[in-house]
């Protein structure tokens, strides 16, 4: 076969010679008549992303794995998207990984290539990057990190520390012990280790084909870990010399079965965003009534928090993803291809009564992991993870009390004549795709203090922003279209009716059509945010959540747009 590399390195010229020059400055020598494939290890390791630091080692398996296959190894860096850290979220900076993937692959001498990746927003970037670029692929995830202790118990995720925080704010837990939670939720590296989004993306892509069975919920000091990632670097040269693609992989069938392992495993609203995304670079539309539709034929059958007790070793120990799918075999589509060639490997263990993974017949809970709401006050979809919401919350009357944007909710929220109730339902606005800073995690909103302090530990909460795969609670989210786009959530006041009846999948604001017209009338027009730069051409170009928050010129509009341009390869 030919490889692409071979456009950098095959001529006898001065073009060719510079190339073949480039690269024996590197410490690699090619000649060239070579047929060895050139496989890029994008390695996204960052000493500012504590989730990413284990792929530094990973790194060096995946070398060993493509040189032992007859490959050539290269690795080269690119951005790290953290959440601890990035402010005001990573999610503002998804698109542009995105970006820097493609153009990476486009512009450089690859045949193949790794995706390293753990936190949140790095491994969607990555794929959303390498789906446009139809390089032969295969992910490498750098694992979550071992649970701390405090109070006796492990801890080590969002889901722990939100819990703490309320008892901080209520004021029931100290000044030593607050310090105590700290190191306890310091103490190593990796993803967070219960269902947040990175392992949810993580056994998503792992359901989708794209990694090597069982590999996607190992921790991050596991030596399986390193010789899966050597096992990964020995496939990617195997599938360039057999031609497989993205585009063979994540099909409509792949993204289906998605969805239903996304429902049974009670897992991030995030992936939803995010799987929105990736299958639009492929040119294929995941409706929001599809993922209802799936959770609709999957009960809640993993017990991991924030949905259920238990850390996601113990989802590892039940079998992790391959055991999952063969609970899900009845409902998964088998007409699909995967980097290892079978969608469920045959050697499969079941579950043990009471583990972490459960059968239909006996699943975690009778509730769905997800639903999707629809109605006035959310006509083009919002996003609820019923499985941990509050049951006698899920359908609810009430009161809205509005915070009009972020800073307004943080100056607000825990004043004592803030009027409030339990029954009220908080609304926050100006935090979607259009008017968020990049969608950020703000959807769990704090429980207003007095009402925390009084053992109030859960309310119905709105808005257009996203929230963390840690967080937990009746918390609607991805309202859209957003405030900032002209959606009717900008045009709640305070003491308006809203109506959540999850059963029915219903809210509704009950205000009148031509008081909203009032409303809407009277709307002053937004300033834009940002003048330069990247959040400017963000919030020029970014879609609604339906659409994965992805920008407008980077979804093909026609199959045409589904092909790699390539490069002229020539003089520089």
């Amino acid at each position: 076969m030919t490889l692409r590399s071979q456009r950098w390195f095959l001529g006898d010229d001065d073009v060719g010679l510079e190339h073949r020059a480039a690269m024996r400055a590197t410490g690699v020598e090619i000649h060239a008549g070579d047929d060895r494939p050139v496989i890029g290890i994008l390695n996204s390791f960052s000493e500012l992303n504590p989730c990413n630091m284990p792929l530094r080692g990973l790194a060096a398996s995946v070398k060993q794995g493509v040189w032992a296959a007859g490959g050539v190894a290269v690795e080269v860096p690119t951005m790290s998207l953290g959440e601890d850290l990035m402010k005001p979220t990573a999610m503002l900076y998804r698109n542009l990984m995105a970006m820097e993937v493609e153009e990476t692959l486009r512009s450089h001498p690859l045949d193949g290539i790794v995706l390293l990746g753990n936190c949140d927003k790095t491994v969607p970037a990555q794929l959303m990057g390498a789906a446009s670029a139809n390089l032969p692929t295969i992910v490498v995830t750098g694992g979550y990190r071992r649970p701390g202790l405090f109070r006796g118990t492990q801890v080590g995720a969002g889901t722990d520390l939100w819990k703490f925080w309320d008892e901080r704010r209520a004021g029931r837990l100290g000044d030593d012990e607050w310090r105590g939670l700290e190191a306890a939720m310091g103490c190593t590296q990796g993803a967070c280790n219960v269902m947040g989004t990175a392992m949810t993306m993580a056994i998503l892509v792992e359901t989708l084909g794209l990694m090597l069975p069982g590999s996607s919920t190992l921790p991050f000091d596991d030596t399986r870990l390193g010789a899966a990632a050597a096992d990964s670097g020995r496939t990617i040269v195997q599938l360039v010399r057999d031609d497989v693609r993205p585009s063979d992989i994540l099909t409509a069938a792949a993204f289906g079965n998605a969805m239903r392992a996304l429902a049974a495993v009670g897992g991030s609203t995030n992936a939803i965003v995010h799987l929105c995304a990736i299958a639009g670079r492929r040119g294929i539309a995941l409706p929001l009534a599809s993922f209802d539709e799936a959770a609709a034929q999957v009960p809640l059958l993993v017990d991991v928090a924030p949905v259920g007790r238990q850390h996601i070793a113990a989802f590892d120990a039940a079998g992790g993803v391959p055991t999952l799918l063969a609970q899900l075999d009845r409902v998964l589509d088998h007409d699909v291809i995967t980097v290892h060639g079978r969608l469920v490997p045959a050697e499969t263990m079941h579950p043990a009564p009471d583990s972490a993974i459960r059968s239909f017949d006996d699943p975690v809970g009778p509730v769905a992991g997800l639903a999707v709401l629809r109605g006035t006050l959310a006509p083009d979809g919002a996003v609820l993870k019923a499985a941990a919401a509050s049951p006698q919350l899920l359908r609810h009357t009430g009161p809205a009390v509005v915070f009009h944007n972020y800073a307004d909710m943080l100056a607000r929220v825990d004043d004592p004549d803030l009027p409030v109730t339990p029954d009220s339902v908080l609304v926050l606005r100006g935090c979607g795709p259009r008017g968020g800073d990049g969608f950020p995690e703000w959807g769990m909103i704090p429980i207003p203090k007095k009402l925390a302090s009084a053992g109030v530990t859960d309310m119905v909460r709105i808005s257009d922003a996203r929230m963390s795969g840690t967080s937990y609670g009746t918390c609607i989210l991805h309202v859209a279209p957003d405030s900032a786009g002209g959606g009717p959530l900008g045009l709640v006041a305070d003491g308006d009716l809203i109506w959540l009846d999850a059963a029915t999948r219903r809210l509704d604001l009950v205000v009148a059509d031509d008081e909203l017209d009032r409303r809407r009338a009277q709307l002053a027009p937004q300033p834009r945010r940002h003048l330069r730069g990247w959040p400017a051409l963000y919030d020029r170009h970014v879609l609604q959540a339906p659409e994965g928050a992805d920008f407008d010129f980077l979804r093909p509009a026609s199959p045409d747009e589904l092909v790699f341009v390539e490069p002229v390869v020539g003089r520089s």
